[in-house]
């Protein structure tokens, strides 16, 4: 049986690892040993954060409309409550988009969901 060399198959994985480790500090990104466990700890974190981003947003948002609700003398709560009593369905991305960009139309929408607590 002839005998294999393995060393292109071991070069390109090794390349792999080095091109998607570009960028980080040191020697994590030219030694391959080092590099590897810095990309399996990359790519950990990568996946965990796409959901934390999701939770960060949200929070973000809710912050947004609370201080754009407090400024019409109502609290985050209460207007959520008053959203739901309206019929208005808006998210909370939404809603913290145009308390943001556009305070003029979010003091209308406030106007209903007052209108539908009162």
């Amino acid at each position: 049986m002839a005998r294999v060399k393995r060393g292109t198959t071991t070069h390109a994985r090794h390349k792999k690892v080095l091109k998607q480790s570009k960028g980080f500090v040191g020697r994590s990104s030219t030694n391959y040993r080092i590099a590897l466990e810095r990309l399996e700890k990359s790519l950990q974190y990568a996946y965990r954060d796409r959901r934390v981003k999701k939770r960060e947003f949200r929070a973000l948002w809710i912050q947004r409309i609370n201080a754009a609700v407090r400024e019409h003398g109502m609290t985050y709560s209460r207007f959520i409550n008053g959203l739901k009593l309206s019929g208005i369905e808006m998210d909370r991305k939404v809603l913290s988009a145009i308390a943001y960009d556009d305070p003029a139309s979010f003091a209308e929408v406030v106007k209903k969901v007052q209108a539908a607590l009162a």
